[in-house]
């Protein structure tokens, strides 16, 4: 596959690059995370209001712009490059996935709109602890009248605490695996529900602990089928991925300038430090890996594309396990690997409160194990490999 980004999407791409650089820098960044929501709400409606981001991959039927994953991972890649802290990740590559997959025509024309136009933000709450498959769904679910009851815990919910929408999974008791699983659309507010924030290494990016205790559910809150979600949730989950791996890939474009910027300007024996071989080889490696990341990121957002699009091509979105698992392993592996090595071609102060790779490589380490670590999503793609044999 050739890849190039067409003009509309350099037009995103560049734009997206100056608007964060001016509003996401890294004052910006510690005031955001340090406040009491974990972003700055002005700056998130005037993205709304000015940039129309949220709305880049929903369908026009539905107030969005009509665009792809491929646009939403160029945004998604400038994000992870300014560390923008924003309720854009769990929104746009959580939430909506799910609704455009899972809820029927009402449902959408009910919150697609309001989260196109950014007057509600979304999360996903699925999994308890720190498990990603179908067997780490607990919450339980049960039918009463002509609703539902959900009783469980939800553990690292993005944006949870914040959030005004929630999809939930949640299992019939005594189901087990993929069986038994149901996802439905609940408003964050409703009786029953306690959300707290969890403090976390990585304070650019908010985990919450939420709690439904009896919460009744009407009817209409069910997504898709009783009972047979798992499909619809783990393809939310695999495009989850390839969301976060583009922000990988940013995170680690962002850390090898700023390496490579630090190497230019620190001087030892009389001239840069970037004149050294040995520096040189550590850059090269880092740049190679990134440049890996990439084609390995937006490979997947190509085949993300065609899952979320009606007429999308069905033999090209049947690879979208296996992307999803090679673009998360790679990212996650590489944003890692360039964040350890720009703390040590800092020196000392790479890690000091004043300098920002220490940032970054709590982000690094934080996503590598959000959605699964590398060596499960190799593992995953060993399976089917092994699977597809004769």
């Amino acid at each position: 596959m050739e890849f190039a980004f067409n003009d509309e999407q350099e037009m995103i791409r560049t734009s997206a690059e100056g608007f964060l650089a001016d509003v996401s820098d890294c004052a910006a960044v510690r005031a955001a995370m340090s406040s009491d929501r974990g972003y700055d709400q002005a700056l998130w409606q005037r993205l709304c209001s000015e940039m129309y981001w949220p709305a880049i991959h929903i369908p026009e039927a539905y107030g969005g712009l009509g665009l792809g994953f491929v646009e939403l991972s160029i945004l998604l890649e400038q994000m992870g490059r300014r560390l923008f802290c924003s309720p854009f990740f769990a929104t746009a590559c959580l939430a909506t996935p799910a609704l455009l997959l899972a809820a029927d025509e009402r449902q959408k024309n009910t919150w697609l709109p309001r989260i196109a136009q950014g007057s509600v933000t979304a999360t996903l709450a699925f999994t308890r602890g720190s498990g990603w498959g179908a067997e780490d769904i607990q919450a339980t679910v049960s039918s009463e009248g002509e609703g539902f009851v959900l009783d469980g815990c939800f553990g690292q919910v993005i944006d949870g605490d914040s959030a005004d929408l929630l999809i939930v999974a949640a299992r019939t008791p005594g189901s087990e695996g993929e069986a038994g699983i149901s996802l439905f659309v609940v408003e964050a507010d409703s009786a029953g529900i306690d959300r707290q924030w969890l403090p976390t290494m990585d304070q650019t990016r908010r985990l919450a602990r939420v709690h439904f205790n009896r919460v009744y559910l009407r009817p209409e809150a069910l997504l898709a089928q009783a009972g047979n979600g798992w499909q619809a949730l783990q393809q939310v989950l695999q495009l989850a991925c390839i969301g976060l791996a583009a922000e990988q890939t940013g995170g680690a474009q962002q850390v090898l300038d700023l390496s490579v910027a630090y190497m230019q300007e620190r001087q030892q024996f009389g001239r840069p430090i970037a004149s050294f071989q040995a520096l040189k080889h550590r850059a090269a490696d880092m740049m190679l890996q990134v440049e890996c990341a990439r084609s390995a990121s937006y490979y997947a957002a190509c085949v993300a594309q065609e899952v979320l699009d009606p007429q999308g091509d069905q033999q090209v979105a049947e690879q979208l396990p296996l992307a999803a698992a090679l673009a998360k392993a790679q990212c996650s592996q590489t944003y890692f690997h360039c964040a350890a090595e720009s703390i040590q071609l800092h020196g000392g102060v790479g890690f000091t409160w004043e300098y920002d790779p220490h940032l970054y490589f709590k982000r690094a380490r934080a996503s590598e194990s959000y959605l699964g670590a590398p060596a499960w999503h190799l593992q995953q793609i060993a399976t089917a490999i092994i699977g597809e044999q004769p």
